[in-house]
């Protein structure tokens, strides 16, 4: 199976020139998976919920979830992008996936960073893992990754691949995400993007580094700090279904989930 991801430097607002940028990118790709950075088609830096909402779309039926579709069909391919969703007056950090047979599910970001809780909501649609037929998927966008639960919940619902759409300002997530790959027996694709914004008092500089990792942390590839990049490696997603690490031992099978923690240790 072929997967990859597009590492983007988006102008704030301009999503036409954005959705197009990455469209191009992509139909120059042979893959089969394709994953885009969180907020692809707007930017990042939003300064106010009116902002916000005037560039968010509605899922399925918006301008750039329309233009994913298209692709997907065309290219015959499955795509992950981030995007600001608007849905009965509130705002949503999601992605989409679609593929050849058009819109398939999505996922609003749970754990929100910084400034994006004065912006967005909460995600309420829960965790869910796709089968797209070559691969079961599983998402989560940037800060998710943070917070261990999130990779395990996906991993024990059975994905293959988590799909992994950033706007990454902190230094620690590539190799949190080996960490994350090697403890859930999954492949992992982040894709994140590049560049600076400076639309308030706080300038924001992105940290790149995009990457595919495998079911043993290793690092298939990892991208510049300042590059727009557009990536393709060739994995085996059965190998994520092989959870045993030695003939005695299973990663999933071998969790202690009810233990007794000791009288002299509790407080």
């Amino acid at each position: 199976m072929k997967v990859g991801f597009l590492q983007t430097s988006p102008l704030f607002g301009k999503k036409d020139e954005n959705v197009d940028n990455a469209m191009l990118q992509i139909t120059r790709l042979d893959a089969d998976l394709v994953v885009l950075p969180e907020l692809f088609n707007t930017g990042y830096q939003f300064t106010s919920k009116e902002e916000t909402l005037a560039l968010a779309e509605t899922v399925p039926d918006g301008q750039t979830t329309r233009a994913l579709i298209n692709l997907a069909k065309e290219k015959h391919l499955h795509l992950v992008a981030g995007l600001a969703e608007r849905d009965n007056g509130r705002c949503y950090n999601s992605a989409v996936l679609v593929g050849p047979h058009g819109f398939i599910g999505c996922y609003r970001k749970l754990h929100l960073f910084y400034h994006e809780k004065q912006w967005f909501e909460p995600g309420n649609v829960g965790l869910n893992v796709f089968d797209i037929g070559q691969a079961r998927v599983g998402i989560m966008i940037c800060f998710d990754w943070f917070f261990p639960e999130v990779a395990r919940y996906l991993a024990v619902k059975g994905a293959d691949i988590i799909c992994h759409p950033a706007n990454l300002v902190l230094p620690y997530c590539p190799q949190a995400m080996v960490t994350r790959c090697i403890e859930n027996g999954v492949f992992a694709i982040t894709a994140n993007r590049i560049g600076t914004e400076k639309r308030s008092e706080e300038a924001l500089t992105f940290i790149g580094a995009s990457q595919i990792i495998g079911t043993k942390g290793e690092i298939f590839y990892r991208a510049s700090s300042d590059l727009d990049e557009a990536i393709i490696a060739e994995i085996n997603p059965k190998f994520a279904r092989d959870k045993q690490i030695t003939p005695m031992n299973h990663l999933l099978n071998d969790r202690r989930l009810k233990f007794t923690i000791p009288v002299e240790e509790r407080e």
